[in-house]
């Protein structure tokens, strides 16, 4: 996938050092170097607590306000010991998307593998449209050796379904990557807009092509006001079905 997804740098300084420089003999000897003068929240060194403290920065500032000095601050500890987790912003959002995926349900299959693919794209749909920053840093080719137990049993259930289906190895990975980017841009589009607009407020809503000259765009401008009101409609579903099935007929045409 050509497109760069954003993020996937962390803020290009050199992390600093935890405590005292000249000492770090007293600070480790003492156990006292760490936790001098710290307040409030105690200092998050798991795993598990880095990862709740930078949903708590997402949902409170956006996906795009999380860099790894924020979460530092937001954590109560230096960068260097988030670098002990988390290799960089990208690495992070994988990470707390694995974590998000493993929450989902796992949905029942059902036996034609057509179907099976069907239902495992639409849970993948769902799962990220509820966290849509999650589709933007798996816009890039080489996510996949990235992912954790949970999201792989959704891609080898698509991959499978289309082998099942009469797909050669290589035409079903045509047809993940193809339903992959129709995916990732309908989720991203759609929080785009939702961005957009609570940005500019109803300015949006004025959008029409009945202004266009139909002499030149008579198509355009017999739609008019028109193209709002079918943008918002969910497609998906519908969309889905009439790729998988295009998808695997060609497959099946090209073998013959």
């Amino acid at each position: 996938m050509s497109p760069r997804g954003p993020g996937g740098q962390h803020d290009g300084t050199v992390p600093a050092q935890e405590g005292p420089p000249t000492r770090p003999r007293a600070a480790a000897s003492s156990g006292r170097g760490a936790s001098s003068g710290r307040t409030g929240r105690p200092p998050a060194t798991s795993r598990a607590e880095i990862l709740a403290a930078a949903r708590r920065l997402i949902d409170r500032d956006g996906w795009e306000a999380l860099t790894i000095r924020r979460l530092a601050a937001e954590t109560g500890v230096g960068a260097t010991t988030l670098y002990h987790h988390v290799r960089d912003k990208d690495d992070l959002i994988v990470q707390l998307v694995n974590e998000h995926v493993d929450q989902v349900a796992r949905p029942d299959l059902p036996a034609e593998p057509r179907d099976r693919i069907i239902v495992a794209w639409t849970a993948i749909h769902d799962a990220l449209a509820s966290w849509p920053w999650g589709a933007e840093v798996l816009t890039a080719d080489g996510f996949l050796a990235r992912l954790g137990d949970s999201a792989l049993w959704f891609v080898e259930t698509i991959v499978g379904g289309a082998v099942d289906h009469g797909c050669t190895h290589l035409q079903a990975v045509d047809l993940f990557r193809s339903i992959w980017y129709y995916t990732v841009g309908e989720i991203l589009v759609r929080a785009h807009t939702v961005q957009r607009r609570d940005g500019i407020g109803d300015a949006d809503s004025e959008f029409s092509l009945r202004t266009l000259d139909p002499s030149r765009y008579p198509n355009l401008a017999a739609i008019g006001d028109e193209w709002p009101s079918r943008a918002s409609l969910d497609l998906y579903p519908r969309v889905l079905q009439i790729m998988v099935d295009g998808l695997l007929n060609e497959a099946r045409a090209s073998r013959h």
